[in-house]
């Protein structure tokens, strides 16, 4: 099997203005700046994007955007293209539950900004999950197979390519999947990646994300299947983010 270098990355959502985003992303470099064998990435606001770049230059904490648009330029108020981010940022989150749910995103429109970091040298962080209703249906699994599949057509490069598992009753609710059913559905993203690319679905990084926190992270990281996590609140506090990472580069 593939060693999978973990991941754990941060995304602050529509929190933090430039000065204290700022002194987040130094706050993190400080403590976890040194931490190895794990890949650590924040995704701030756009608007702190590359003020953050730039103070993090040159440690070994990564930067990713939040969304971006699959159109490479044009008339798009109010877009932020791959090429406008490539110079910034290593990575950038798509298909985020919040972005499907509030702003009505479909699977084919992830696919296609999935496709277009890829192609422009970003890494995706493809989101996928399910509510609650669904899990209380018993319907978890084929939704997510499915839902994953969907937003991964056209891909090709599965060497840079992140999944992301967020079941949406557990994002911001404080109540975290157990670690069995994190695992229970890691093991379908990574299924779902071995019927599309069979070479690539030992070494596509699938991670946990929904109310992670220092309490469960140990837990979490302990399954075969899970490879980090995607952290929203406990990535807002600098101490809190560098234990998640101290975990990560310690499993």
């Amino acid at each position: 099997m593939a060693t999978r270098t973990p991941v754990i990355a941060g995304n602050w959502k529509m929190n933090t203005d430039v000065e204290s985003g700022l002194k987040l992303a130094k706050g993190i470099a400080e403590l976890s700046g040194a931490v190895g064998g794990v890949d650590k990435i924040v995704c701030p606001p756009f608007v702190s994007i590359a003020s953050v770049a730039q103070a993090l230059a040159g440690s070994s904490i990564q930067v990713g955007a939040q969304n971006v648009s699959a159109n490479t330029d044009g008339a798009f108020t109010g877009e932020v293209s791959t090429s406008m981010l490539q110079s910034l940022v290593s990575h950038a989150i798509v298909g985020h539950s919040e972005r499907r749910v509030l702003y009505g995103e479909t699977s084919v429109q992830v696919a296609e900004k999935a496709v277009a970091a890829a192609n422009a040298g970003i890494t995706p962080v493809l989101c996928i999950g399910e509510d609650l209703s669904v899990r209380k249906l018993g319907n978890a699994e084929s939704f997510v197979a499915a839902q994953l599949e969907a937003s991964l057509s056209g891909v090709t490069d599965w060497d840079s390519l992140i999944v992301a598992y967020e079941p949406v009753w557990a994002i911001g609710t404080g109540e975290a999947a157990t670690s069995d059913q994190a695992q229970e559905m890691t093991t379908v993203c990574r299924q779902v990646i071995r019927s599309l690319a069979p070479n690539a679905a030992d070494s596509v990084r699938v991670l946990y994300g929904g109310s992670v926190n220092s309490g469960n992270v140990v837990e979490l990281l302990a399954q075969p299947d899970i490879d980090g996590a995607l952290v929203g609140g406990a990535s807002l506090k600098a101490e809190e983010f560098s234990k998640l990472i101290a975990a990560a580069g310690a499993s």
